[in-house]
């Protein structure tokens, strides 16, 4: 990267970038300009000589010069200075080369050109005369008499043309600085007003503190870049304010959560110093009881470090090839020797390429919220839906209202608080069930059932049974 690209902001590099192309542009332009001025007045000049030589040229045998008239010359000398125009000079070469008439600004002179076109032919040259040293354009044709062919030379001043390109160049010479000045002034400006919004977006976003996040940064009425810039910037400010409250949420939630089971084990604790011979106090009960807490204590802390590993990078299962209907037939187990339910199960063989452990707790996890919630019986099925495994676990309890079924995911969420924590539930469950759905391409979701709660599991399965 230049120094150049480092060292200047943006106004700068614009205002420099714009004054050198223009600076190019207008070097290029003035000089094609310089020298198509030049090119198109030599053309008139050209142009003009011509027709006079071409005249002269037929001058030359009307003067009977071919017939030793002693008066042809003077003739021709009087119609050579009527033909001449100011700042021009004409010649008549005879055959041999000496000349026989003269405008009157070079009478007496040596020949202006050595050249000698045949008849029709014309030569065109650049030459400097007696005159003034100026440059003459010259134009050089013959007449074609019977005493021999007559050389014309007719020439015009270049002065006019260098004096006209002088003067267009000292002009282009004065103007070209002051219309770069302007150029860079009108650029920079223009550049700083198209910028200002962009500062006043800066100066905001600097303004927002970590801590507070509900400010916005304004949105020019334009819709161009700088417009779409603060759009995009309020959806990220948007983004992080709702992160900072989910995170704030999840601190407190997550304190909260922790305070409990620390509680408990602090108060089985201090009883049991304070109270050695109560029956609370004997050991075989406070260690049973600081077991139990001390389990929900990692359970709870264990899924806090599943959602926090989840939020930071995902969970990216290993995945293999993994029997559903083994993991569900062992939770089904599980919740028929650990509970009075009644358990009914109707599960078929599928398999699905995933992350055995996790799966296994996702399924967990869902019969546990089951069996908190049901009164009296539990269903678990598992079936397969074209390319998808489908898992419904239902319960005959209360069920979850409609307007809830999508916040039921969400984390620390309790539809009854006192109930769900008397029963051991975090309010972390189907977040994670839902967290390791997403990482298997899978879904969760409450559905319709003939009672109570149904909670439907989809997951892909494995490409070799499809």
């Amino acid at each position: 990267m230049p120094w150049w690209h480092r060292h200047l902001g943006v106004r700068a590099r614009s205002t420099l970038a714009a004054t050198l192309v223009v600076a190019l542009a207008l070097a290029a332009a003035s000089a094609a300009l310089v020298v198509l001025l030049q090119r198109s007045l030599v053309a008139g000049i050209d142009a003009a000589v011509t027709t006079r030589a071409e005249e002269i040229a037929d001058l030359v045998p009307a003067a009977g010069l071919d017939r030793a008239d002693p008066g042809a010359v003077e003739a021709l000398t009087v119609a050579v200075a009527a033909a001449s125009a100011q700042d021009s000079v004409v010649q008549v070469l005879a055959p041999d080369g000496r000349v026989m008439a003269s405008s009157e600004d070079i009478d007496g002179e040596a020949a202006l050109s050595p050249a000698h076109p045949a008849p029709g032919e014309l030569v065109r040259q650049d030459r400097r005369t007696p005159v003034d040293d100026d440059r003459f354009r010259l134009v050089v044709t013959a007449a074609d008499t019977d005493a021999g062919v007559y050389t014309v030379v007719v020439g015009q001043s270049l002065g006019a043309v260098e004096d006209s390109v002088q003067a267009v160049t000292a002009l282009v010479a004065v103007g070209y600085p002051i219309l770069l000045v302007v150029v860079g002034a009108a650029t920079s400006w223009f550049v700083g007003r198209s910028l200002r919004p962009v500062e006043a977006i800066r100066a905001k976003v600097a303004g927002i503190g970590g801590r507070e996040l509900t400010e916005r940064v304004p949105v020019p009425a334009a819709r161009d870049e700088v417009a779409r810039l603060a759009v995009t910037m309020n959806q990220m400010l948007d983004r992080l304010e709702a992160a900072q409250r989910s995170q704030r949420q999840f601190v407190a939630d997550a304190s909260h959560e922790l305070r409990s089971p620390i509680a408990t084990l602090k108060a089985a604790a201090e009883i049991a110093l304070a109270h050695p011979d109560q029956a609370d106090a004997d050991p075989a009960s406070v260690a049973a009881g600081t077991l139990a807490e001390t389990s929900r204590l990692e359970r709870l802390v264990n899924d806090l470090l599943l959602l926090a590993r989840a939020d930071e990078r995902g969970l990216h299962p290993d995945r293999h090839e993994v029997d559903l209907d083994d993991l569900l037939t062992a939770e089904a187990t599980r919740l028929r020797a650990t509970t009075a339910l009644h358990v009914t199960s109707r599960i078929h063989a599928v398999r699905v390429l995933g992350d055995a452990h996790q799966l296994a707790q996702a399924l967990r996890n869902l019969v546990d919220n089951a069996g908190r919630h049901a009164t009296a019986e539990v269903g678990l099925t598992l079936t397969r839906d074209g390319a998808h495994a489908v898992i419904e676990v239902s319960d005959d309890g209360p069920g979850i209202p409609q307007a809830d079924r999508e916040r039921v995911f969400d984390r620390f969420v309790r539809l009854d608080d006192s109930r769900q924590r008397a029963r051991g539930g975090s309010g972390l469950g189907l977040a994670i069930v839902r967290e390791i759905a997403t990482a298997h391409r899978g879904t969760v979701a409450v559905v319709d059932g003939p009672a109570g709660a149904t909670l439907r599991l989809t997951l892909p399965v494995h490409p070799v049974d499809r």
